[in-house]
């Protein structure tokens, strides 16, 4: 099964194995790598729309570890934690993405009301290329082998929402 979405500038696919998310950006890459790495920049925009990000740390270093707290518009609070396995900056990103506690110890997915299959780990890439006229293209690339079909659906729109609002932040700038 394949399902796309798109719209001017975003495309989203989704496969039996990956979501991949494609989204072009009024900013240089520069600008939106900043805000992919920067903690402080990454809390302004990080969730889908209606959440907040309370907590973002972010040790950008070969197995550094991205640690974020999501917090839905009805005070839920949803952990995950990434272990950071390729940086090269401003052009890709690759690391680990779980869901964890507060402290940063990985749980499964059942601890935020979600099924058992969906993976208790996933490798997330992200892309960064220049695009003429000062635009990024960012792809986005997350492996959710065994995630269930619905599930990977409300993954994607969350990922969608998220870059929604990275262009909105970015657009401040």
């Amino acid at each position: 099964m394949q399902t796309t979405r798109s719209s001017a500038t975003t495309k989203a696919t989704e496969t039996e194995t990956d979501i991949v998310i494609t989204r072009v950006f009024d900013a240089p890459r520069g600008q939106v790598w900043k805000a992919w790495t920067e903690p402080e920049r990454m809390k302004r925009w990080w969730g889908p729309h209606g959440f907040t990000t309370p907590v973002c740390t972010i040790d950008l270093r070969k197995n550094g570890v991205i640690h974020c707290c999501m917090r839905s518009p009805d005070g839920q609070d949803f952990w995950n934690k990434g272990v950071l396995r390729e940086i090269v900056e401003p052009k890709r990103l690759a690391y680990t993405d779980s869901f964890s506690d507060e402290q940063g110890n990985v749980v499964s997915a059942v601890a935020y009301g979600m099924s058992p299959d969906w993976p208790l780990e996933a490798l997330v890439t992200v892309t960064f290329d220049e695009q003429r006229g000062g635009k990024t293209k960012l792809t986005l690339r997350h492996a959710v082998t065994s995630a269930p079909a619905k599930e990977r659906a409300d993954c994607t729109q969350g990922w969608t929402q998220l870059l929604d609002r990275l262009a909105e932040e970015l657009a401040k700038a």
